[in-house]
């Protein structure tokens, strides 16, 4: 018997040698109700990627306060997920709350995002997923205005903006 917990001891490592290299690319929504997740290589990921977009999305890192694109935009339109295009948020919701990141008060469909709980840097906070593709979005707090109370604080370089198009006059 201690021969055969000896040799499992030995085993086991060089047979799961290497099952760490390939993350998951998709963590599923709570239920697992969306059919249509995407699911990529981290080397196919970091194909489509810029390096930091893929530290954000992939890697759950953070841009600095007051450098993304979008923080202090104030144009009408949607927002997107940078790694599958997901709609994620609306202009109609986003307000400056003075942190250096988009914030926004609403996701535009909550199914669209998934909140799970992020313990990391000695810290409780609420982590924002794409539930699409599992990309790391920012996190959430409880501190927007009304009528959410929400802040989504979002980084700049996760998302991806259109604009939104004006409607031709009809009197021309």
């Amino acid at each position: 018997m201690k021969r055969l917990l000896i040799l499992l001891t030995l085993a086991l490592p060089v047979a799961f040698a290497g099952a760490g290299d390939k993350k998951p690319a998709c963590v599923p929504a709570k239920g697992g109700t969306m059919t249509n997740q995407i699911t990529k290589t981290d080397v196919e990921w970091r194909k489509i990627l810029t390096p930091e977009q893929y530290h954000v999305l992939r890697e759950k890192g953070t841009e600095r306060a007051f450098t993304g694109e979008y923080w202090n935009n104030k144009e009408p339109g949607t927002y997107y997920c940078a790694g599958c295009g997901t709609t994620l948020f609306s202009s109609d919701t986003k307000f400056d709350s003075h942190c250096g990141w988009p914030s926004f008060h609403a996701a535009l469909a909550k199914d669209n995002v998934k909140l799970q709980p992020d313990h990391s840097h000695n810290m409780v906070r609420t982590e924002v997923l794409c539930a699409k593709c599992g990309g790391h979005l920012g996190h959430i707090f409880d501190d927007g205005p009304a009528p959410t109370g929400q802040r989504y604080c979002i980084n700049s370089v996760s998302i991806k903006f259109v604009k939104k198009e004006k409607k031709p006059d009809a009197k021309k």
